[in-house]
């Protein structure tokens, strides 16, 4: 996730490659934006605080660049900042945008243009909501909202051995997919044997990919929260480092509040207090494929039988509703 530092690190020292490039002359560009697209993407312009289309629209989709197509941000992602233009935390990857200082009108500000195309966009400040801080104040023209067709969704948690996770998750309806995985450390495509040193930051996680027409972020979570014990920290019964924490890493701002909500509800089941690690997803790895289906395939080995088997049975009692239909 990017932050404010970040971002003048990139407009003092260079930006990082794009994605691809678009070229075209003035008149080609013309040709195909209409004129206020052109002055505001190719001449620098700004439009009318709320006057731009996209400042109201908050549904599902994607956002990029009018000129190139070239994605840009993520709806979840997109907040209300009252400032009469379209506001985002974070765009959709750190080479989609350029970093350029703009000294215009005597202030100095970070201009943001696509990496792909150099169309201006608008600027980035440093007083959007946490966890980044960061508001992209864009144009609407220099925007356009490919509405999202895609009916799943995904979220990344952690309960201690990621066997034990997948198990249960694989026998939820609506769940479409679960993949074993280690997140948010920081060693890039780290082995087993070096998360389970403890050392490279990562959460031993699973990654549930759900049809939210069929169950909701908000039943993911508590069966999660209830399902592994959330209020030991580092550990879970014979499992212990911080590769096992209990976590979860949400992908916008839209989750982080109903996770917030859920472990609300969730806390007056315990008698200590909840200390699941609650982040933004930074980095997923998925595991080694022998750590694929791994109760499915290995029914017989020792600590399935003796860690998972109780877990699932508890699972399928308290849970019989939200089951998959054999």
């Amino acid at each position: 996730m990017m932050n404010w530092t970040d971002i003048l690190k990139l407009s003092r020292d260079g930006n990082q490659a794009p994605p691809r490039r678009v070229e075209k002359t003035e008149q080609e560009w013309k040709a195909i934006l209409t004129p206020d697209q052109f002055r505001i993407t190719r001449l620098k312009g700004t439009e009318r605080p709320f006057s731009g289309e996209l400042c109201s629209a908050f549904g599902p989709g994607r956002y990029s660049c009018v000129c190139c197509g070239n994605p840009l941000f993520d709806s979840g992602e997109k907040f209300e900042s009252n400032s009469g233009w379209p506001s985002f935390t974070q765009p959709i990857a750190e080479n989609a945008i350029s970093y350029h200082q703009d000294t215009a009108y005597g202030m100095v500000r970070i201009e943001t243009l696509c990496s792909v195309c150099d169309a201006h966009l608008g600027h980035v400040f440093p007083d959007g909501p946490a966890p980044s801080g960061l508001r992209y104040c864009m144009n609407s023209e220099a925007l356009v909202k490919q509405e999202s067709d895609s009916k799943e969704a995904s979220i990344v948690l952690g309960g201690g051995c990621f066997w034990c996770t997948e198990a249960v998750f694989q026998e939820v309806e609506g769940v479409t997919k679960v993949e074993s995985g280690y997140a948010n450390g920081a060693q890039p495509s780290p082995t087993y044997e070096q998360v389970c040193t403890g050392k490279t930051g990562h959460a031993e996680v699973v990654k549930v990919t759900y049809d939210p027409a069929v169950i909701s972020l908000e039943d993911i979570l508590e069966i999660h929260l209830t399902t592994h014990n959330p209020t030991t920290l580092n550990r879970q019964g014979a499992d212990v480092g911080t590769q096992y924490r209990s976590a979860i890493f949400y992908n916008n701002e839209q989750e982080k509040a109903t996770i917030d909500k859920v472990v609300a509800d969730v806390k007056q089941s315990y008698d200590d207090p909840i200390v699941t690690d609650i982040q933004p997803l930074d980095t997923f790895y998925k595991a080694e494929g022998y750590h694929q289906n791994y109760y499915r395939n290995n029914p017989g080995n020792g600590y399935c039988a003796a860690v998972i088997n109780p877990k699932l049975s508890k699972f399928r009692k308290k849970y019989t509703s939200k089951l998959k239909v054999s």
